[in-house]
């Protein structure tokens, strides 16, 4: 009994020093060994996306340095839209009360000084060609009266006295026809169209409705067989060949307008197209509601691409102040943000954002201070964007 328990024991502990032996080979995990690879595993350097190494080909293609200070004139950025040139815009409407007969212009039409737009059918316009003609009349028989007169002087027949009262009745019918000429005309006929009446006499059904400049028809309000009012708007023809930039200037702002001051107007749906325009409207008065003087610029469209609704940006330089500056082309723009590369480390910079001014000369104002310990990417910007980029695609 005792020997078979001694065998038992022998085979156990024979099988503990196999399972040892195992445990003590070269290949085999050990526990602190383990532990002390995931802490480095730790303590690795997270990949930064926003940093760059410069290798010695990127070093040749970038300048490093301090902004420098320069005189800047501050720029105020105005949002604004165009509207049509008040000055050179013309609003016609109906010189009597009556029925549209028939319409020529149409909407985008070119038209002429004096050319007729539309016509209109009135009683007022029959019953003033009937009173032209009744003058006419009058006068024709005023000249027939002092012709006999003088006949009859001559002859002996009546006195001067008598001759003198028939030439006043004369100036008197002539300037009635003359009044009722000009009656005509105010109520849209053509100097031409009045001789017609006097030599034939007959009556124009229709008085035309002219347009009082030339320009493009950009408003038609009316329709055949509608009632119209001389106090009615029924056409808008404006000259589109000059609009007007409008913008809402901050009263505490309005130090910087003037009347005759050149700006720049930037217009985004021109792919930020800029055109130079003059001053010629600063309101007298603050809107009480926002709190804002009205400005407008004359900017000139010969080729007619200044649509009027379209939304623009104004350009104001207020004064000049002492601020660092950064060159444009080492401007990233990104994510809808100015970035700038920034030294961190020798050898090595970092893209971080930047609040800048609007470009002028090639150069940007730096409207928030960076730090002053850190050397700013100067030229080479372009060729460290691509290689941050190139390295963020390689570490996706």
């Amino acid at each position: 009994m005792n020997a078979c328990m001694l065998t038992k024991r022998a085979a156990v502990l024979a099988l503990a020093a196999a399972l040892a032996a195992c445990g003590d080979k070269p290949g085999a995990p050990a526990g602190p060994a383990a532990k002390g690879d995931k802490s480095a595993a730790k303590t690795a350097a997270p990949f930064d996306p926003s940093a760059v190494r410069l290798t010695n080909d990127l070093a040749a293609l970038v300048k490093l340095g301090p902004l420098p200070l320069m005189e800047v004139a501050e720029t105020l950025r105005i949002a604004g839209r165009l509207e049509v040139n008040g000055y050179k815009t013309a609003r016609i409407g109906a010189p009597v009360t009556g029925r549209i007969s028939d319409i020529r212009a149409v909407l985008g039409q070119e038209v002429k000084q004096g050319e007729v737009l539309a016509e209109i059918n009135s009683q007022e316009t029959i019953s003033a060609q009937l009173a032209f003609l009744k003058a006419h009349s009058a006068e024709q028989l005023n000249a027939r009266a002092v012709e006999r007169a003088q006949l009859l002087l001559s002859a002996d027949v009546i006195g001067a006295a008598e001759l003198q009262r028939r030439q006043g009745e004369l100036v008197v019918a002539r300037a009635e026809k003359r009044a009722a000429a000009d009656q005509l005309r105010v109520l849209g006929l053509s100097g031409r169209a009045v001789e017609q009446l006097e030599t034939t006499g007959k009556l124009v059904a229709a008085a035309p409705i002219s347009s009082t400049q030339s320009g493009t028809v950009i408003e038609r309000k009316i329709a055949v067989g509608q009632v119209v009012q001389p106090s009615d708007s029924l056409f808008v023809v404006s000259d589109l060949r000059s609009v007007w930039a409008i913008a809402e200037v901050p009263e505490q702002d309005a130090d910087a307008v003037s009347r005759g001051q050149r700006v720049e107007i930037v217009v985004p749906a021109l792919n930020d197209e800029k055109r130079v325009g003059k001053i010629v409207y600063v309101a007298d008065v603050v809107n009480p509601e926002t709190r804002t003087v009205r400005v407008g610029v004359d900017l000139e469209n010969p080729g007619k691409t200044l649509k009027p609704a379209m939304l623009i940006g104004m350009l104001i330089e207020r004064k000049v102040a002492n601020r660092t500056v950064v060159p444009a082309a080492a401007v990233v723009r990104e994510n809808d943000a100015d970035h700038l590369f920034l030294q961190f480390a020798p050898g090595a910079v970092r893209l971080v954002k930047a609040k800048l001014g609007p470009e002028k000369n090639g150069l940007r104002p730096v409207l928030e201070p960076l730090p002053t310990h850190q050397a700013v990417v100067l030229e080479g910007a372009f060729h460290l964007n691509n290689e941050r980029q190139k390295r963020a695609l390689e570490k996706s």
